[in-house]
């Protein structure tokens, strides 16, 4: 029933609560995400105030509320305020979720077709972490990984997920995780008949003993537009894994399909251009420009 003529409706909104002061972090957040504050590597705090108009004081009380969140990070030698790395990881997770979804149905398709076990792989610090898996058909055959992450030095995928670094960027983060352990957050027990994981893997089967080596493979997969592996993590086990980018172009995930040697072993670059061509299908999903996929 309507109310009497002249008394509003029960509840009827006079305006948005408590939205001022979002609103106006916002603002802060919007200003440090812009060219002025790129190009200095942060803003200061009157720089800020007189950016958006508003009171010194204020603007000061609002960064120490944004960095005790983590969304924005102050520099203490330069007194500067820049967007802080808990806001890159809540947008990292933002959109990995979604490349999952998209990913899931390529996933499927991979591994329908090869009859084998499937994975989406992303770089954690020097880890590879495993986002999602499509396990293998067969009665035997290889594990899903995820949520587990492995050093990447120690796989094809995650060396693919730095196969567009520059050789700087490669030599500091080798530095830092070039002696990672193999595996960093290991899964319960596996099930019975599944491959056993190597402590440390045979001489002739490691791929990267050093940093010249790992430069000689980066060269590698960046020719070939995929990487192989051969019983370096799980004993009898062959791996290939091809890049996905983004709308940048660059390299954000890895595809990866795992199988034993005695099944795949021989076909193993025959795969690699498989997986190379669903990357490709994958990254254009996600928007990123076209790029040359092998014959």
């Amino acid at each position: 029933m309507l109310p009497p003529p002249g008394r509003p409706l029960r509840d009827a909104p006079t305006g948005r609560r408590n939205s001022s002061g979002l609103s106006r972090d916002v603002e802060i957040l919007d200003l440090l995400s812009g060219p002025e504050a790129a190009h200095q590597d942060g803003l200061r705090v009157l720089q800020i105030a007189e950016a958006l108009g508003r009171d010194k004081a204020t603007i000061s009380r609002a960064l120490a509320t944004l960095a005790d969140a983590g969304l924005v990070d102050r520099d203490a030698d330069r007194l500067t305020y820049r967007l802080g790395s808990r806001l890159y990881a809540l947008a990292a997770r933002t959109s990995e979720a979604s490349m999952v979804q998209r990913a899931r149905p390529i996933l499927r398709q991979i591994a329908a077709t090869t009859r084998e076990t499937t994975h989406l792989c992303v770089l954690r610090g020097g880890n590879v972490l495993t986002l999602a898996s499509e396990l293998s058909s067969h009665v035997v055959g290889t594990t899903s990984w995820a949520g587990t992450t492995t050093a990447a030095w120690r796989t094809p995928s995650g060396r693919v997920l730095i196969s567009d670094w520059d050789r700087a960027s490669v030599e500091t983060w080798y530095k830092m995780h070039g002696h990672d352990a193999a595996l960093v957050h290991p899964q319960e027990s596996p099930a019975p008949g599944a491959f056993s994981l190597l402590t440390e893997p045979m001489l002739d089967q490691v791929v990267v003993q050093d940093l010249e080596t790992l430069h000689s493979e980066l060269g590698r997969i960046r020719r070939r537009g995929f990487a192989t592996s051969e019983a370096e993590l799980e004993a009898g086990v062959v791996a290939a894994s091809a890049p996905v980018r983004d709308a940048t172009g660059a390299v954000v995930a890895a595809l990866n399909v795992s199988a034993p040697k005695a099944r795949l072993g021989t076909r193993l670059e025959d795969l690699g251009i498989y997986v190379t061509r669903c990357a490709a299908a994958l990254s254009t999903e996600l928007g990123a420009p076209p790029r040359r996929v092998a014959d």
